[in-house]
């Protein structure tokens, strides 16, 4: 018998968020692991935020909301909040209800970078690992190391000429001092009514050619993100404006251990490789081994 093609009408369901997902989805351990990590964490978590105000998006929520991001390749949080109106697997692993609002993304960059730029990120990663299902999972002795360019959010035409010199210190909007004469009074009275010149920067939409233009990092620099570095990643391709991040895996299941993220140069592997290890194993007497390439 042919089924009726006919939208459903009814106003209320009596289906839990929970029952929902299925019980063998990998997001369910996943999930179970990182609200024990982040159980664990409530003292510090208490300790960055007052007792007076609006209460904002609470921590936990952020970290996940980051982590289902990550974990997806959802490239923006603005679509990363659109996605959790519709997608039920992202409001249960986040907390959020199904009738519960989502976020402004604006609202949600602040308070997430707010809370990450802290040393909180290294907490939550440091309490997944010593959880008692990830710990047996992991090795002490054998490591390796890699690390990959980073886009920087900057576009090479805001790679321009550093400014030459700084400016005077003598600012001529300063008030006259007690022996300015009525002369000095007219020319001053004069420089305020000048008309204010326009600025000769072009617009950032206006067509640059490159070519033929010597361009390095000693010389030009970002304007919208300084701590890019123009790299390219081997001779013969092209350079971008990036940085590096660093990854330190355990040999044993290649679970990451270690991260960081640094400005780009030729010895920022071999540099961060060390700390990483030194941060992971702080002081150990044992010989461990680290595995690497020739960068």
């Amino acid at each position: 018998m042919r089924g009726t093609d006919e939208a459903s009408r009814s106003l209320f369901s009596y289906v839990d968020l929970e029952a929902r997902i299925p019980a063998r989805h990998p997001l369910r351990k996943i999930r179970q692991v990182v609200n024990d990590a982040l159980a664990s964490l409530d003292a510090e978590f208490e300790a960055l935020y007052t007792d007076f105000g609006r209460p904002s998006i609470a921590p936990e929520r952020l970290i996940r909301a980051s982590l289902i991001q990550i974990l997806f390749s959802v490239r923006s949080e603005r679509q990363l909040m659109e996605q959790m109106q519709y997608n039920l697997l992202f409001r249960w692993f986040v907390g959020l209800g199904i009738d519960d609002p989502v976020w402004v993304p604006t609202v949600f960059t602040k308070n997430r970078d707010r809370l990450l730029t802290t040393d909180m990120s290294r907490k939550v990663m440091a309490a997944i690992l010593a959880h008692r299902e990830v710990a047996p999972l992991l090795s002490d002795d054998h490591f390796s190391v890699d690390g990959t360019l980073v886009k920087a959010w900057a576009s090479m035409k805001s790679f321009q000429p550093k400014a030459i010199g700084t400016p005077p210190d003598d600012d001529p909007g300063d008030p006259p001092g007690p022996d300015a004469t009525a002369e000095d009074l007219t020319e001053a009275t004069e420089a305020e009514t000048d008309p204010m010149p326009r600025p000769t920067r072009q617009s950032r939409n206006t067509e640059v050619d490159f070519r033929g233009e010597r361009r390095s990092n000693a010389t030009h620099a970002s304007t919208t993100d300084p701590d890019a570095r123009l790299y390219k990643k081997s001779p013969g391709t092209g350079a971008m404006l990036c940085f590096i991040g660093h990854a330190l895996m355990e040999n044993r299941a290649g679970l990451i251990v270690q991260g960081d993220l640094t400005q780009a140069d030729g010895h920022a592997e071999r540099r961060a490789a060390m700390d990483m290890i030194h941060r992971h194993s702080p002081g150990s007497t044992r010989q461990l081994t680290l595995g690497a390439d020739k960068g």
